[in-house]
């Protein structure tokens, strides 16, 4: 028996994982411009027992250290398919739990470089089980109306994961000796135990139960989550009949594999999904994340960039806000349009801004080669100002929608391997970001925003083209969108995504405000059924 009914409350706890990723962003973040860092895994020649100025690892090494854990995170992502259809939703998400804390004991041990590259990687492969397979969780359980709502809370989780450390190794950074940075790193322990028992006390995705042939315990999660244990609602036995019918269909098929993602029925929908993880990584928006610091230095902030620099977590919290309660009105789509029109602005800003006003550092004015651009003054301020614009920006619009969107492009059979794909594809951007941007700066300068810029400009073409709204359709029903059969439709493709739109109807589904003959024929019109076919699929719903 679950004792854990609430969809709101079941995502609460599931969402922990993503607070996993956030945690390592802001530990990385806070650290890397520390003296006690800088210090203990100092490279550079320029070490002076005299006032104990150390340069700490290479850009190059730098970016490595950043990078191993997005590396280890496409590595556990691509497992987290096989995973989670083989033991589960839960199940997956719990052992990523468990690596988890392997790879955080071996990070707050380490003693040389090469052992924190380790426990990193091992703390990617947690990060990239539990960022694939949380969505997915989420998406399976949640009604359609709050499906957008619950799944960008991983977003929202993220955000406070990284405001959370940020401010945990802000007051670690005033204590003598590498204590400064061994406890934030094991502190971080703490959310992946408490996920790893919470998660006990959650229901099974039920449609991984109906998959493996357990429908009693499919239906009672449904009636629970959904109908307040009503095992008659209506709108539990119409899901459960969308869900059989795939099921039976699926069945008559071998086994998926992730070569299936590439078939030509397939395709469109695994390129769309892989490449909204994609932008939003090219976004820059992580950069922003992991070397913020290196940005506040060379607009003079002062000695102590970190505080300032938190100012930018507090805003990404806050923005992801109005994502949570309105991202399923104002469908994904527009949702999309909007923020990278809006990044691509300040993205553009901050590179004019940079290029007139810039001015290389004089040698041994900042720690890092990586800090190559010196600006003060009211152009500084600008900067400044474009960061945080860019963070409100991206905070309820890509961020969030980057998670919501791949898990309603797949039908049941793939969902699991497709949305590792997806994530995969995230955790290798992210992989190669972190380790280019500190050789970056320190090379092309201002240009790194340009490329950022023409990413965002990219993105907002591709979207408007190819990628349809998915908002308050039944996952079953987001499989007709691709169907290149329909009148209409563009071979490959199916629906041209301009002419999707949110499905509104759905929220009185859920209440039960239609009769069996007004819910077909609403579904019809969406559908472009023939009332021949709606006869034949209704008496099996009703």
């Amino acid at each position: 028996m679950y004792v854990v009914g609430n969809v709101y409350a079941i995502a609460a706890v599931a969402v922990v994982g993503g607070a996993l990723f956030g945690f390592d962003i802001s530990s990385m973040s806070a650290i890397i411009s520390t003296k006690a860092y800088l210090c203990y895994f100092n490279q550079g020649p320029n070490y002076l027992e005299t006032d104990g100025k150390c340069s700490g690892p290479t850009p190059t090494v730098q970016g490595g250290i950043t990078a191993s854990m997005p590396g280890g995170s496409w590595l556990g992502a691509l497992i987290s398919g096989y995973l989670s259809d083989i033991l589960g939703r839960k199940k997956s998400i719990q052992i990523g739990c468990i690596i988890w804390c392997i790879g955080s004991i071996l990070v707050c041990a380490s003693h040389n470089i090469g052992m924190l590259i380790v426990g990193r990687i091992i703390n990617g492969l947690a990060v990239g089980i539990c960022s694939a397979q949380v969505p997915v969780y989420i998406t399976e359980v949640a009604p359609p109306s709050k499906r957008g709502r619950l799944v960008g809370c991983q977003q929202w989780a993220i955000t406070w994961g990284i405001l959370i450390m940020f401010y945990i190794s802000y007051g670690c950074s005033y204590i003598d000796g590498t204590a400064a940075f061994r406890l934030p790193w094991g502190l971080q322990m703490l959310p992946a135990i408490f996920l790893l028992g919470a998660m006990t006390f959650l229901p099974e995705s039920p449609r991984w139960l109906a998959k493996h042939d357990r429908w009693e315990e499919a239906v009672s999660v449904l009636a629970l989550v959904h109908a307040g244990g009503d095992v008659n609602s209506p709108f539990v036995h119409k899901e459960v009949e969308e869900i059989r019918e795939v099921v039976e269909f699926e069945r008559a098929n071998a086994d998926v594999t992730y070569w299936e993602l590439l078939k030509p029925n397939m395709i469109n929908r695994t390129h769309i999904g892989v490449f909204c993880q994609i932008w939003s990584q090219l976004t820059g928006m992580n950069v922003m994340m992991y070397y913020i610091t290196y940005i506040f230095t060379m607009a003079g902030v002062g000695s102590n960039v970190l505080l300032p620099s938190s100012i930018q977590f507090v805003i990404n919290v806050v923005m992801t806000v109005p994502a949570l309660l309105f991202v399923d009105r104002w469908g994904r789509r527009p949702t999309l349009l909007i923020g990278a029109a809006l990044m691509l602005t300040f993205l553009a800003i901050n590179a004019g801004v940079l290029a007139v006003h810039g001015k290389k550092p004089y040698r041994g004015q900042f720690d890092s080669s990586a800090e190559s651009i010196s600006i003060t003054g009211p152009p500084a301020k600008a900067v400044i100002a474009c960061t945080y614009l860019f963070v409100a920006s991206y905070a309820p619009t890509w961020g969030p929608v980057s998670w919501i969107y791949p898990p309603e492009l797949f039908p049941l059979r793939v969902r699991g391997k497709a949305v590792a794909l997806c994530t995969s594809a995230n955790w290798i951007f992210n992989f190669a970001l972190a380790y280019f941007v500190p050789p970056a700066f320190a090379n092309i300068r201002w240009e790194v925003y340009v490329v950022f810029a023409v990413f965002c400009a990219s993105m907002f073409l591709h979207v408007l083209f190819l990628f349809p709204e998915t908002s308050q359709k039944i996952l079953e029903e987001v499989e007709e969108i691709f169907d290149d059969s329909t009148p209409g439709s563009i071979k490959y493709i199916g629906t041209p995504a301009w002419k999707t739109h949110v499905d509104r109807t759905v929220v009185r589904l859920e209440r039960g405000e239609f009769d069996a003959e007004e819910k077909f024929a609403i579904r019809a019109s969406h559908d472009n059924r023939s009332p021949e076919r709606v006869e034949e699929v209704a008496p099996k719903v009703a």
